[in-house]
């Protein structure tokens, strides 16, 4: 849908183009100087000049453009094209201080602003509209030409030979540029209705993850409370049944009804934990490390030093969880296996490359012993380094702590 303003772009180029115009009527009345023959009144490029300022005025005048809309565009093609002409004419036959030129030559003197013209109506209009500027500005200069040809001359060859080349020109620049315009209007609309399709696409995503998310949360809220809750009744009944006739009996179910209660409370509690957001997602790689290593050895007897950069790079969700997965790892083991006093985490990005290091002074392991929880933990740490293509270094011996760098 366009705007009923002036675009920013329009108003951008018209300003240029009246500043160069300025420039340009300068530099002519400076060659002048020094050309005595076709030397002219500086009124001519007063005249000339005032037209540009008005464009320049009108360029920066804001409140104008919002009063004037659709029409400032026409306005300033009016300017630029009617204007220099009357200029040429007053110059001429009123005040006789014309430039004494050969016919054509005021016709080449506007031709940088009626090319403007034509620009601004091929960006904003239809070809039409461009072929219809075409001919106005023939006609004009073709009346310029026959105002200043003297009388009893004869014909004007060369200011109509001017015009014609003048107007050839101007119909292969506007209907080039003027396709070039039509197919790019053509291109922005497909592209818009694409970005509608991908919106439309994208809210249909989210609204069938939304539907995903809700028939997964149905189904872990049967398979935890429902189950659950379902079993507690069904109990629950049988006990207020045998109350009265077998106290025993009734004392046995309700100790399962509490264990069914008990197992049905972790469930849930397990399903509701799957249901969080990941800290990864929530806090980033920096402080998620630090809150886990934080409540991860809150309760135990370790000296912890905790070295964690903050302005870490951008990593990927794969290459993040490695590193906090093999760190969660290696801090749940230095706390169930090594009897450590000491424990470092360190997480620090050097030279383009981000290196994770945690370090016990506990008892140590053989790093070829896999046959334990440990061992399973450590090879766990490996595949993960390898899919996430880090290098995973393991030292430790017996009595001499463990190192545990991971590299990417």
């Amino acid at each position: 849908m366009r705007n009923d303003t002036p675009q920013s772009d329009e108003v951008r180029l018209i300003r240029f183009a009246s500043i160069l115009w300025i420039v340009y009527l300068a530099a002519l009345a400076l060659i002048a100087l020094f050309d005595a023959p076709h030397r002219a009144d500086p009124l001519y490029y007063i005249l000339n000049g005032i037209v540009a300022l008005i464009c320049l005025g009108l360029s920066c005048w804001k409140w104008m453009q919002m009063r004037l809309k659709q029409a400032f565009v026409p306005l300033i093609v009016a300017i630029i094209t009617i204007l220099p002409v009357v200029n040429n004419w007053l110059a001429m036959w009123i005040f006789r201080i014309g430039p004494r030129l050969p016919p054509e030559g005021p016709v080449l003197g506007i031709l940088p602003f009626l090319l403007v013209a034509l620009l601004l109506v091929a960006w904003k209009y239809s070809w039409p509209y461009v072929l219809l500027l075409i001919l106005g500005i023939s006609g004009l200069n073709l009346a310029i030409v026959w105002t200043i040809t003297p009388p009893g001359t004869g014909p004007f060859p060369g200011g109509l030979n001017t015009t014609l080349i003048q107007a050839a020109v101007f119909l292969a620049v506007g209907f080039s540029f003027s396709f070039l315009m039509s197919r790019l209007r053509e291109q922005q609309s497909s592209l818009e209705r694409a970005t509608m399709r991908l919106t439309h696409y994208a809210s249909t995503l989210e609204r069938l993850a939304t539907s995903r998310e809700r028939n997964r949360l149905a189904r872990e809220l049967h398979d935890t409370l429902a189950h659950t809750m379902s079993g507690l009744s069904v109990q629950l009944e049988a006990v207020d049944a045998y109350w009265a006739v077998d106290p025993k009996a009734a004392r046995s179910m309700l100790d399962q009804s509490l264990t069914v209660a008990h197992t049905g409370l972790e469930e849930t509690r397990r399903a509701l934990k799957a249901l969080r957001a990941s800290p990864l997602d929530d806090l980033g790689l920096a402080l998620a490390l630090t809150s886990m290593v934080r409540e991860t050895t809150a309760n135990s007897k370790l000296s912890v030093e905790l070295a964690v950069m903050e302005d870490l790079p951008t990593l990927s969700p794969d290459i993040e969880q490695c590193v906090y997965r093999v760190a969660q790892e290696a801090i749940a083991n230095t706390i169930r296996h090594s009897n450590a006093k000491n424990l470092m985490v360190k997480l620090e990005s050097r030279e383009g490359k981000l290196t994770l290091t945690v370090q016990d002074d506990g008892v140590g392991f053989n790093s070829d012993k896999t046959g334990d929880s440990a061992g399973y933990g450590l090879l766990g740490m490996k595949e993960r380094a390898q899919l996430a293509g880090a290098d995973l270094s393991i030292k430790s011996g017996l009595e001499s702590g463990t190192i545990i760098k991971l590299t990417v």
